[in-house]
């Protein structure tokens, strides 16, 4: 490339970049990072501070929006609004691809790897709305249980409000592709870069790059972990910022591809390897045991769904709730811009009741089954001694029970264990992938296909970010402060609800009147009126 077509390159960036949130969406990131980095104590104390409070005194407004939104999805799916369609076009992916890239861009990574893990804990420290005996027989459902009602059905709600928020408005209301998009309804689709708009869009770009960053930190943890509980290699400061250099390459060159060569294509794979893993442990796991418990589980799931969605329990135990259920609320509320924007960009020809049933049904369908398969496994083989996890566990961190269980399964441990590994780090690219490519979109006032560079730049800065914070040991810190910003999204999710609820009630009456219109019209059979009036003839 000579130096004519690299100012080229640049001029572009520079011209499609949106001054404002580009600048604070950068700026409040980096000054987050100094800040840490110049006093990380006093950065911790504000922070955990802050989460603290909000944690405190709103949990149960958290409990109740994201049964809200639970509920309102369902709602779309059975009645009519489902046939509205998010532009005119024809579905640009098919339904398998189009489910895969919804999947791999949310919470996929953070499902394989606490896959193993979670159900263990509750195993070992029951939920306190039940009364069994830890790590007793009884137990075992009800981890199962928890675990699946935390993975299935909410967590993905926020995500799919979001993107439905997001793309009918820009697919049917000419829009900018950028989150405050769902503010279309109350001040139209020409000033949603006004300055709230402006604000939900800088307050997006920073939830994005600290989730972002802080699942890069997550997943480096997992590697550094694993090679030192395996292989006994203990990996410095420049190994692990080599392994997170390393990542991020990885999903630059997948973002550069673009969604069609890149996304698509690494989230099909994803979904292929996540079922061979799931199908192969069933085989050769406990496999009796796996579908008796997980029966019993999913009966109690689908009983006690309403409580467990309501429950805060402001007793002792109340510290219990916000460490489980709504810090697994607050989390996707954080990733809920990008996530939606992303779900929004891919959804063009789709109806409502396809992104609503993409978003949580189809979702559950591939959740379920993992948690009660391989969490299934690992409490099963933990309860009857053929494996030890929970030592390893409290010793070395959760990151560690994946190779545990899947090295102990009889014949494929060694190929399950290394598809593992593939899965969780293909999964995080995917949804590194997505992110990226949404704040570029943010960033850029919503363009649909972001330069190369503004790729990129976003690509490395979040790179930097996660590698900087894992040295200085900073990770949970900007972690909490992503969570924080779940708060305001799940105001921002709430309207986007009220937005659409308004915009569906005028807009499906008028849909059902052209289908019924259609259907008239396409009657091969005249219609007679009881008294026809004769036909006018000209002279």
């Amino acid at each position: 490339m000579n130096s004519s077509d690299d100012q080229g390159v640049v001029a572009e960036f520079l011209d499609e970049i949106e001054p404002t949130v580009f600048a604070f969406g950068t700026g409040i990131t980096l000054v987050f990072v100094v800040l840490f980095a110049l006093s990380p104590n006093t950065a911790r104390d504000v922070v955990y501070g802050v989460q603290e409070v909000m944690l405190e005194h709103f949990n149960w407004a958290f409990l109740i929006i994201m049964l809200g939104f639970v509920l309102f999805l369902v709602f779309l799916i059975v009645s009519p609004w489902g046939n509205l369609k998010l532009g005119d076009e024809p579905p640009e992916y098919s339904y398998l691809s189009y489910f895969a890239m919804v999947y791999s861009a949310g919470l996929a990574a953070g499902i394989v790897f606490w896959g193993p893990t979670e159900a263990l804990l509750h195993y070992s420290s029951v939920p306190p709305l039940y009364d069994a005996q830890a790590k007793s027989a009884a137990a075992i459902p009800i981890a199962l249980q928890y675990t699946v009602f935390h993975w299935s059905l909410t967590q993905w709600s926020c995500f799919t409000v979001m993107g439905l928020g997001i793309g009918y408005y820009v697919h049917n209301h000419g829009a900018p592709l950028r989150v405050s998009a769902m503010l279309t309804p109350f001040v139209g689709a020409d000033n949603v870069d006004n300055a709230w708009g402006q604000l939900v869009d800088i307050l997006a770009v920073f939830a994005t790059l600290g989730g972002v960053a802080t699942s890069l930190g997550f997943i480096g943890s997992q590697f550094i972990t694993g090679l030192e509980f395996q292989w006994g290699i203990q990996l410095g400061d420049l190994g692990t910022v080599a392994i997170i250099t390393g990542m991020t390459v990885i999903f630059t060159a997948s973002l550069v591809l673009g969604v069609d060569r890149g996304i698509r294509r690494l989230s099909n794979f994803n979904m292929t390897v996540f079922f061979v893993i799931m199908i192969a442990t069933l085989i050769f796991g406990p496999t009796v045991r796996i579908l008796g418990v997980g029966t019993q589980a999913m009966g109690g799931f689908i009983g006690d769904f309403f409580e467990m969605s309501l429950f805060t329990h402001f007793t002792k135990n109340g510290a219990w709730v916000n460490e489980w259920t709504v810090f697994y609320w607050l989390w996707p509320l954080a990733w809920s811009p990008f996530a939606g924007l992303f779900i929004a960009r891919i959804s063009r020809g789709r109806s409502v009741r396809e992104v609503a049933f993409a978003g949580i049904g189809a979702t559950a369908m591939a959740t379920i089954p993992w948690f009660l398969i391989v969490g299934g496994s690992a409490v099963i083989m933990q309860h009857s001694g053929t494996a030890n996890i929970l030592g390893p566990v409290n010793t070395f961190g959760e990151a560690v029970s994946g190779y545990i269980l899947f090295g102990s399964i009889p014949i494929a441990g060694t190929v399950l264990m290394f598809l593992f590994l593939v899965l969780v780090t293909t999964f995080f690219i995917t949804s590194a992938d997505s992110s990226t490519l949404a704040v570029s979109m943010m960033t850029t006032g919503g363009k649909e296909d972001p330069s190369s560079i503004n790729r990129i730049f976003w690509a490395v800065l979040q790179g930097v970010v996660a590698s900087i914070l894992m040295v200085i040991g900073g990770v949970e810190a900007l972690q909490s402060a992503a969570i924080i910003t779940g708060g305001p999204f799940a105001i921002v999710c709430l309207l986007a609800v009220l937005g659409l609820i308004k915009t569906f009630r005028s807009e499906a009456g008028s849909v059902l009147l052209q289908e019924e219109t259609t259907l008239i019209g396409s009657d091969d059979t005249p219609k007679q009126t009881a008294n026809p009036e004769p036909t006018k003839t000209d002279d």
